[in-house]
C-alpha cells in the first residue's frame, strides 16, 4: 500500500510551497496595479507599489529558505528533493522577474510607455498575470493529490498545468506584438531598446510560471 506523501512529514513541504505561491499571487496583483499606475498620468503611487513588490519578494525568499532548511534528512519521498527545489526555483524566479520588470521601468520612468503601445502592454500584463493566479491552485491541488493519491485530483492538477502552458503561449504572442510594433514606430533608439527589454522581462514572468508547471508535471509523473 502506498503511504501518502504528506504523512511522512511533521510539516509538509507543500505547505511552504503553497505559502510561497500565495506571495506570488499577491505580487501579481501589485505588479498589475503598478503597470496601470505607470501608464496613468493620474497615478503617483508607482514607487509605493514597487516597494510593495520588493517587500513581498523578500517575504517569499524567507519562505524559500525555510523550505530548503527544514526538509527532513533521509525521508523517503515519491518526489526527489532535486525536483522539489527545481520547482521552488522556478516559482521564485517568477517573483524575481516581476521585480526586475518594475525596476527596469523605474530606470527610465519618463517619458514612459508610448501611447501607441499602452494597449499592447496591458494585454501582455494580463497574459502573464493569469498563469500566476493558477500557481497557488496548482500547488494546492498537488498537495491534496499527495495526501490522497486520487487519480481524479491528479487529472485536475494536470488540467491547471495545461492552462498555464496555454496562457504562456498568449503571453508570447503579446510580447511579439509589442516588439513588432516598436520596431516599426518612428521613435528614438533608447525608447526602442527600453520597450523591447521591458516586453521580454514581462514575458519571462509567464515563462517561469510555465517552467514551474513543467516541474509539477514531472513530480506528478513519479
Amino acid at each position: 500500500m502506498r503511504i501518502p506523501f504528506l504523512s511522512l512529514f511533521v510539516t509538509s513541504p507543500f505547505e511552504g510551497l503553497l505559502e510561497h505561491a500565495e506571495k506570488v499571487k499577491e505580487c501579481a496583483w501589485a505588479f498589475q496595479q503598478a503597470i496601470e499606475c505607470h501608464v496613468s498620468d493620474r497615478c503617483r503611487q508607482f514607487e509605493e507599489l514597487r516597494s510593495e513588490v520588493s517587500k513581498l519578494e523578500n517575504q517569499a525568499d524567507n519562505i524559500k529558505r525555510r523550505i530548503r532548511g527544514h526538509l527532513p534528512i533521509g525521508t523517503m519521498m515519491p518526489v526527489s528533493k532535486f525536483q522539489l527545489f527545481r520547482y521552488l526555483r522556478e516559482q521564485d524566479q517568477v517573483l524575481d522577474a516581476v521585480k526586475d520588470a518594475l525596476n527596469w521601468i523605474s530606470y527610465r520612468s519618463e517619458p514612459g510607455i508610448p501611447p501607441e503601445l499602452e494597449k499592447y502592454v496591458f494585454l501582455l500584463v494580463d497574459a502573464v498575470v493569469d498563469p500566476l493566479e493558477e500557481l497557488s491552485r496548482m500547488v494546492a491541488g498537488a498537495k491534496l493529490y499527495f495526501e490522497t493519491y486520487s487519480e481524479k485530483q491528479r487529472v485536475a492538477v494536470k488540467e491547471i498545468i495545461r492552462r498555464v502552458r496555454s496562457q504562456e503561449h498568449e503571453a508570447d504572442k503579446a510580447e511579439a506584438e509589442i516588439k513588432r510594433r516598436v520596431f516599426n514606430m518612428d521613435i528614438d533608439p533608447v525608447t526602442v531598446f527600453h520597450m523591447v527589454r521591458l516586453a521580454e522581462t514581462i514575458g519571462s514572468i509567464a515563462d517561469h510560471a510555465e517552467n514551474a508547471g513543467d516541474m509539477m508535471r514531472a513530480m506528478l509523473a513519479r
